[in-house]
């Protein structure tokens, strides 16, 4: 006889996390990356440096070069603007500034300040950003 199993609880992608700072082209602002398991994994990573490509008008991605874990983390998420998400099947770290939906393989990561969406949509297709650990 078998053992029924328990399913992993969802995580909380709201649960307090780690203060960064991303540095978009001239303009630092403000952000967290939450307490779940793709948030921590990306933490693990910082600080990073990379260039950021417009996709759909709504978002910027960026490739990592390795992917990011998506144990625990729910299939699919409905990221907002202000959020920073990770795309799995193209391995992309995004930056959300528009309405995406609901994708299968997105996994919210955290938010960043108010400001950082009109910087992505009224930027260049390109744009260099850092993101480091905040020092507060």
């Amino acid at each position: 006889m078998s053992t029924p199993t328990t399913p992993a609880p969802e995580p909380t992608p709201h649960s307090v996390g780690t203060t960064i700072r991303l540095t978009i082209g001239d303009t630092t602002i403000d952000g967290e990356l939450w307490d779940n398991p793709a948030g921590r994994d990306l933490v693990a990573r910082l600080p990073l440096t990379l260039t950021f490509s417009d996709y759909n008008a709504v978002e910027k991605t960026a490739r990592l070069q390795s992917a990011q874990t998506m144990n625990g983390m729910p299939a699919g998420d409905d990221p907002n603007p202000g959020e920073i998400g990770w795309y799995a099947p193209s391995s992309d770290l995004v930056l959300y500034y528009g309405d995406v939906g609901h994708w299968d393989g997105i996994a919210r990561l955290g938010t960043f300040d108010a400001r950082g969406i009109t910087l992505l949509a009224d930027g260049p297709a390109d744009v260099a950003v850092s993101i480091t650990l905040s020092d507060r």
